[in-house]
């Protein structure tokens, strides 16, 4: 049955403008975000399959392209479905935002929301002026730098340095992700985090600390040296 052939109590649109979007069920808030369904198969019957196979986590862990294999999903509303979930990640990070940095604590609620479902390592650089906030750009808004594994042959310092200099800020923080969840660093993590202490004393830019986020726990190199 089509969505206009059914009662005004069943269409996901008419009971959101009713009820209001907490009144309504996982399926009928994709149906309102997708629109159409295919032939054959009505918004609402294409979302609840969508739910019931993958689960939203999932729906939204899937890239452009693996949605895009999905039966009835095109270019269109799999950027639709990605959006969404970007915007709700952008959400919760902006809720809870750190407005100065004090500790590697604050660096993992920065980054958590942002990097948790990241299927590749991303390196990035925090800016900051005197008081540990970011000078440059707002704390949120920190610069990815390179993404991929983390290899001493690939990381340069001046393209990591580079935006530091121009903004003449003396101390940054290094940040980058574990996709297996534990943020216990390699040999490799560490040889890059002493390669760019190094470079930074040369450039008169101090690196406060390089900080591994993992699922729900993080590793700091500060921290690190205290205990030793």
């Amino acid at each position: 049955m089509k969505i206009k052939d059914l009662p005004d109590s069943s269409k996901p649109r008419e009971r959101f403008l009713k009820h209001g979007p907490e009144a309504l069920s996982d399926a009928e808030l994709f149906a309102i975000i997708l629109r159409t369904g295919l032939v054959g198969e009505n918004v609402m019957e294409m979302s609840n399959r969508l739910i019931s196979k993958f689960g939203l986590v999932n729906l939204f862990d899937c890239s452009l392209k693996e949605l895009q294999e999905i039966k009835g999903i095109g270019p269109n509303k799999a950027m639709q479905l990605l959006a969404m979930s970007e915007l709700g990640k952008r959400y919760n990070q902006e809720k809870n935002s750190v407005k100065k940095i004090t500790c590697a604590e604050d660096v993992f609620k920065l980054f958590h929301t942002r990097l948790r479902d990241k299927k590749q390592e991303h390196f990035y650089l925090i800016m900051l002026n005197n008081q540990n906030n970011t000078p440059a750009k707002r704390v949120g808004e920190p610069i990815l730098v390179t993404k991929g594994i983390l290899d001493t042959s690939i990381i340069d310092p001046r393209e990591v340095f580079k935006h530091a200099i121009r903004n003449s800020v003396a101390k940054v923080i290094l940040v980058h992700n574990h996709p297996s969840g534990d943020p216990s660093p390699s040999q490799e993590d560490k040889e890059v985090t002493e390669k760019l202490v190094d470079a930074g004393e040369i450039l008169g830019i101090k690196v406060l600390d390089h900080v591994i986020i993992g699922e729900d726990k993080w590793w700091s190199w500060k921290e690190e040296k205290i205990k030793i």
